[in-house]
């Protein structure tokens, strides 16, 4: 495993800035076809818990199906697709790619390019989701709105410049909607419109809003270990079920670590994700803070 110097704390994917001049929130429009998708979402994850749709079965898959899922969010999209902190083959990149597409947060590009923007500005007026602008904002709001200057694919793709390049990663974005929708289909076929209204919409529902909450309640509130330019906050809460995210103070000083973690009490399963694929020969090139690292408790 290596170490990361202080100045390497990005992958080199020259980012662009945005145009100045005018605020993110000023130049946003609601994006309606996203907005219907996840008020419907929230509809059906809530009519779900009423007969005939809650069943053990359901709610079951559910639970197995986000221990899988969501490490597609934390260790597809996040750490190995925005940060680099490790590497894998290319099949297994592209197969956790796939996993994340299926959580609905967007393709792979998309997703990179915000976090990787957020990080280029976090908590400063260009960042898509700073609780800066209020905690609703941060939380949810920012994610049914429609940036010109940023969500076009030719735009938001300079963020993501390694990934738009690679024709899997391409193949993945355009085709995330047609994944769920077959993903859907299956789980209609297995076990009717219990499977669909909890593999679906309770899972998405679920995984939203504890993706949202790193983005919004781990910079407003928690401890921090170190001394960084931006709010961020470790809260042990978001830490233990955005499966390691919500040590999101230790990720804004190291953002290339794979590990999130960094004291005993800050259990981090997509770090022991990572941890055990390399044990297995799967993953390699894994990046960890420097020496020179120091908290500030």
């Amino acid at each position: 495993m290596a170490t990361i110097p202080a100045s390497a704390n990005m992958p080199d994917t020259s980012p662009v800035d945005l145009p100045a001049g005018t605020t993110r929130q000023s130049r946003c429009r609601v994006d309606w076809i996203t907005t219907v998708v996840i008020v419907g979402l929230h509809v059906g994850a809530v009519a779900a818990f009423f007969p005939p749709f809650l069943t053990w079965q359901a709610v079951l898959l559910t639970v197995v199906m986000q221990l899988i899922c969501g490490l597609g969010v934390t260790v597809g999209y996040h750490r190995l697709l925005t940060h680099r902190s490790f590497r894998t083959f290319k099949p297994i990149e592209y197969f956790f790619s796939w996993l994340g597409s299926l959580n609905l947060q967007g393709g792979p590009i998309h997703w990179t390019a915000t976090h990787r923007l957020h990080h280029q500005h976090s908590d400063q007026e260009q960042d898509p989701h700073t609780p800066r602008h209020g905690f609703f904002w941060a939380h949810m709001k920012w994610c049914l709105m429609f940036d010109p200057n940023f969500d076009p694919f030719h735009k938001y793709s300079q963020y993501a410049r390694d990934l738009a390049r690679d024709i899997g990663h391409r193949v993945i974005e355009h085709g995330m909607p047609i994944s769920t929708l077959v993903m859907a289909a299956v789980l209609y076929w297995f076990g009717g419109w219990s499977f669909v209204m909890w593999g679906v919409c309770v899972r998405l529902v679920y995984v939203y809003h504890i993706t949202w909450l790193v983005n919004s309640a781990t910079h407003m509130w928690g401890y921090r270990n170190f001394e960084t330019k931006d709010d961020s906050r470790n809260l042990w809460w978001v830490g233990l079920t955005a499966f390691g995210e919500g040590w999101h103070n230790n990720h804004h000083a190291w953002p290339r670590s794979a590990r999130h973690g960094m004291k005993p009490w800050e259990f981090d399963i997509s770090w022991v994700t990572i941890r055990a694929m390399q044990l297995l020969g799967l993953a390699y090139d894994i990046r960890l803070p420097g020496r020179g690292a120091s908290m500030t408790g």
